[in-house]
């Protein structure tokens, strides 16, 4: 191996470890705001590539129809809480129209535009407006009874909702895979190392997206609730902070990140109906890489996975996976060995 080989790997598991960067920053946003070890996070990243793959082709995706069904689903569930609850008709009606109305109107906009082909980005946009619904909902129906449930609990239930998304994945989207188009095509020399168009734009996106998320925790009051919860969801109750709320924004943003993070790796693999678990796994690697707390430390976990992978698939392509999976033994050893904190749950 020459340097310009090292570069281009390095280049590669660089902008590899920016998706799972992402990734892993939503696993531990979810993890500290729910105490959910969310392992379908990567299921997001498969709907929203496929969903991308499906308007190319001119076709309605299937993501419409499992958005319709999810939000059909809440809001029944919904209307038997207030008819138990014996709620106002006026507000029963109102909370109804607050959960489809989102859903329904982007559907409704999803079918009518699907067979004209509208631009690129037209299509991009309408993907994240289909899939981050999705993060919200799930949380309504699975987790949100069970929000004071142990963590063993809740991770038992998040494996039964990555086999159920995973499932009607293969559903929708059936078995074939899409690679999509390239954002953009430009490609620059930077000495030895070529770098492409859409390479810049998953690097852009990711450092773009970690800024905003910093803005929202430091600078809004919606990221100081979230914090707030993170740190102790009673605290947060007496404060007057809703922790449905809390669990319901969060779970938004995940699915947002997992969204786009499906439209900046679907131009660089071809991804299928079960490539989700695999990539989503990556980010839990770097979120436990950061003990499913720090921020900072899941990007840093993020890239060394990234690069990591990029460099086992050069020596031994045959065992890359196990490679970087097994990375995960010594992070949990050192860890279990300088925890000072005690067993909880």
């Amino acid at each position: 191996m020459d340097l310009s080989v090292a570069g281009i790997l390095l280049l590669d598991g660089v902008a590899n470890g920016a998706i799972y960067a992402l990734l892993a920053v939503a696993i531990v946003l979810l993890f500290a705001v729910t105490r959910v070890i969310y392992i379908p996070q990567g299921e997001y990243v498969a709907f929203s590539a496929l969903t991308l793959g499906l308007f190319q082709l001119g076709q309605v995706p299937g993501t419409v129809w499992f958005l319709l069904g999810l939000a059909a689903l809440a809001a029944l569930l919904d209307a038997a809480a207030d008819l138990r609850a014996r709620t106002p008709a006026a507000a029963a009606v109102r909370r109804a129209l607050r959960t489809l109305a989102f859903p329904v109107a982007v559907s409704a906009l999803a079918i009518w535009l699907a067979p004209h082909k509208p631009p690129m980005a037209v299509q991009a946009l309408l993907t994240l407006a289909l899939v981050t619904p999705f993060g919200p909902l799930v949380y309504r129906l699975a987790f949100r009874s069970l929000a004071d449930a142990s963590v063993l609990v809740l991770l038992i239930v998040s494996v039964g909702v990555h086999f159920a998304l995973t499932g009607l994945g293969l559903f929708f989207f059936g078995a074939e895979g899409f690679r999509n188009p390239s954002f953009w095509d430009a490609r620059f020399s930077i000495g030895a190392l070529s770098l492409s168009g859409q390479v810049v734009i998953i690097l852009a996106a990711t450092a773009a997206l970690i800024v905003m998320l910093w803005l929202f925790f430091e600078r809004t009051l919606q990221g100081k609730a979230l914090r707030a919860t993170a740190v102790s969801r009673l605290g947060a109750r007496l404060m007057g902070i809703s922790s449905d709320a809390a669990g319901s924004l969060s779970f938004a943003m995940a699915a947002f990140i997992g969204a786009l993070s499906g439209l900046l790796i679907g131009p660089t693999t071809t991804i299928f109906y079960d490539s989700g678990f695999l990539i989503g796994l990556k980010g839990f690697v770097a979120a436990v890489f950061a003990g499913l707390a720090s921020y900072p430390a899941a990007m840093a976990g993020a890239m060394m996975v990234g690069v990591l992978e990029s460099f086992s698939s050069f020596w031994a392509s045959a065992f890359k996976e196990a490679i970087v999976f097994t990375f995960i033994l010594p992070v949990l050893l050192w860890r279990s060995m300088h925890d000072p904190h005690p067993d909880e749950e």
